[in-house]
């Protein structure tokens, strides 16, 4: 069956930076379950996939295949710490039969439905008027730059600009991906070669990667501060 709209979540049963992260208890229940509870909560995706190793620990935390949850066992020569996401992306585009694909980790425990409709809103909008085939989460940042060496990278110390006076430029946050079976499999990537920049609220976008970021993510998380 072909679907609209899925939604591809790899997880993997080993983490380097923080022990067992993705099934660790993060304000009340695994990681893993915010970032799933929320895609499932959001109507569009007809589909989370789950790419993974780890099926016996999803299922002992309760996570098992349903109506809108398929777990794909990864394949042994695409596990591992230094395998290329795309890798693994390139596997479920080829193996889900699914018109748009949406990508996003267990790591963005704060990533909210209301930011990933307007994502997809802004997508189906652009790949009607031609301007995008594909689209990333960033951060807008402007701010000053410099080289390890002292180097000024994106400004002048001679002319000190106010910061909101700076280009902007945006970081890759790693919060969601969206793109087409075609766009993928023209670039081998989820970034298409010519991708919409969205940028996400500050808070939501708040990528697990280290135990410092665990505990900021898990702030906001708590003290349920307003993430827009």
């Amino acid at each position: 069956m072909a679907h609209g709209l899925v939604a591809l979540l790899p997880m993997k049963a080993h983490s380097e930076r923080i022990k067992d992260k993705n099934f660790k208890p993060f304000a009340g229940k695994p990681l893993f379950r915010w970032i799933v509870d929320t895609l499932l909560e959001t109507t569009e995706v007809e589909k989370v996939v789950i790419n993974t190793d780890a099926r016996q620990i999803l299922a002992a935390a309760g996570l098992t295949d349903s109506d809108r949850i398929m777990i794909r066992d990864r394949r042994p020569e695409i596990c591992g710490d230094l395998v290329s996401m795309n890798k693994i992306l390139a596997d479920d585009v080829e193996n889900v039969s699914a018109k748009t694909f949406l990508m996003t980790h267990t790591t963005n425990p704060n990533l909210s439905v209301r930011t990933i409709r307007a994502a997809l809103q802004q997508y189906y909008t652009s790949i009607a008027d031609g301007s995008c085939d594909s689209l990333f989460s960033v951060n807008r940042v402007q701010t000053r730059f410099y080289k390890q060496d002292g180097t000024a990278v994106n400004h002048d110390p001679g002319k000190l600009l106010r910061t909101q006076d700076l280009e902007p430029w945006f970081e890759e946050n790693s919060c969601l991906y969206v793109f087409s079976r075609g766009s993928f499999t023209a670039t081998h990537s989820r970034i298409g070669a010519k991708p919409y920049l969205f940028e996400t609220p500050r808070l939501e976008s708040i990528d697990i990667d280290d135990q410092e970021s665990w505990h900021l993510a898990e702030v906001v998380k708590k003290t349920g501060l307003p993430l827009t």
